[in-house]
């Protein structure tokens, strides 16, 4: 399994359930910032974009980037998410 970290900027207000329900429609996923979501899969990186693309506006920006277990980060979302991307990251190292 692959681990990406799976950043967007929305340019327009609208609803945007089906890309939350397309990145939480992966067996592993955290949202660690508000536009910012680590996810697992099988996928390659352009295959994650494509797939996210298709529930955004044409406009919309997405950046799809592989994780390989080295990272740092401060004041995200919730504990819950810190220990779970630590996790996932020692296991990608591993």
């Amino acid at each position: 399994m692959r681990i990406y970290q799976v950043d967007y900027d929305l340019r327009e207000q609208r609803d945007y359930q089906a890309l939350y329900e397309r990145l939480r429609s992966y067996s592993v996923w955290c949202r660690p910032l508000e536009s910012t979501w680590i996810i697992g899969t099988t996928q390659t990186a352009a295959q994650v974009r494509d797939y996210l693309k298709g529930a955004m506006d044409p406009d919309d920006g997405i950046l799809v980037t592989r994780l390989s277990g080295e990272a740092a980060w401060a004041n995200v979302s919730d504990d819950r998410a810190s220990r779970y991307l630590k996790e996932l990251l020692e296991r990608q190292a591993a």
